[in-house]
């Protein structure tokens, strides 16, 4: 068995001790040989499959779940069966185990123990769609929205609890909006402005969102929410079917953050800025599968790439949901 990656391994709720945030699941990597062992004690209970197009990456849902198999084919887009996966999520219950995720990164095959919450396993499902897209397409991850505003796109990138999913979806109501995706996009980097590209057939939300926005009160009546008070959700009934693009170019970047002791609600970042933001927040994103120097220095070129050719505000979100709308609105100069 391999050692637990540092910072990562034997600790149930730790991601990054020194900065206090959390990881819902704990995560380690293991080897070819712990993979191969693990296989043949689940394989006849894993009696429901289904492989998804994750932005060209076929990952294959091998479960003993019904329930979640059918949530998955909701919220990903269906790949052919003929196609050969490229990686495999195993997801079961087991009460022998913790909540926990095992990667094995050589044939990027993740099996995932107890993770009662969907959205830690379409997270997951997309970390080895990243995993696999970055080592060997050169293109990357971001756990964040993007939105299309009249073909300029704007990223929406965020600590957990500061308002990503709230003010995306605040600023789906304008008339000239169309979604990218509210919770994870890839991006190819490019000269000019770089492409963003969306993930997910249906977006996973909380019914909440309604209580916010009213407008969607219609989506969530119509959705199934399960015990975590969420469900997959077709934004497509209230926005339209074109109100839902498979890219955009990335023009401004929105940083949020919360804050109630700082009342400056607004600021604009240079590109360093932003990225020792990033960074001290682990790029925003508890579900990178692999966190070694490599990586960590591939993300940190990423994003250094990435930051150069647009407009950065940092966003805080203390204020009331329509308070901070207001200054997004302003700061994109729409109505």
């Amino acid at each position: 068995m391999m050692p637990p990656i540092q910072g990562q391994g034997n600790y149930a709720r730790g991601c990054d001790i020194k900065q206090g945030r959390s990881m819902p699941y704990s995560l380690r990597l293991i080897s070819p040989e712990e993979k191969d062992e693990l296989w043949q004690q689940l394989e006849s209970r894993l009696l429901h499959t289904r492989k998804s197009d994750i932005y060209g990456c076929c990952i294959k849902l091998l479960t003993d779940d019904e329930g979640l198999k059918r949530i998955w084919e909701d919220n990903f887009y269906v790949m052919s069966e003929n196609i050969r996966s490229h990686g495999r999520l195993v997801a079961v219950h087991d009460p022998t185990r913790g909540t926990e995720v095992l990667y094995e990164p050589l044939t990027r095959t993740a099996f995932a123990f107890n993770l009662d919450y969907y959205g830690w396993i379409k997270s997951v499902a997309l970390a080895i769609a990243g995993d696999i897209l970055e080592d060997e397409h050169s293109i990357y991850s971001v756990h964040g929205a993007a939105i299309d505003l009249e073909g300029r796109g704007v990223a929406i990138i965020a600590p957990s609890k500061t308002g990503k999913t709230t003010h995306s979806w605040g600023l789906l109501r304008l008339p000239e909006a169309r979604l990218i995706t509210d919770d994870w996009f890839f991006v190819r980097l490019s000269d000019k402005r770089h492409l963003v590209f969306g993930s997910e057939k249906n977006c996973y939300v909380e019914g909440s969102i309604a209580g916010t926005w009213p407008e969607f009160r219609p989506l969530v009546d119509q959705a199934k929410l399960d015990g975590q008070e969420r469900g997959v959700m077709n934004v497509r009934w209230i926005i339209g079917n074109t109100g839902v693009l498979p890219m955009t170019s990335l023009h401004t970047v929105i940083l949020l953050h919360r804050d109630e002791m700082e009342k400056t609600m607004t600021q604009s970042l240079a590109p360093n800025d932003a990225l020792e933001y990033l960074e001290r927040h682990d790029f925003c994103n508890p579900h990178q599968l692999v966190r070694d120097g490599r990586k960590h220095a591939l993300r940190v070129r990423f994003f250094e790439s990435l930051l150069k050719n647009v407009d950065i505000h940092l966003v805080n979100t203390w204020a009331p949901p329509e308070r901070v709308q207001e200054e997004l609105r302003r700061l994109l100069r729409t109505g």
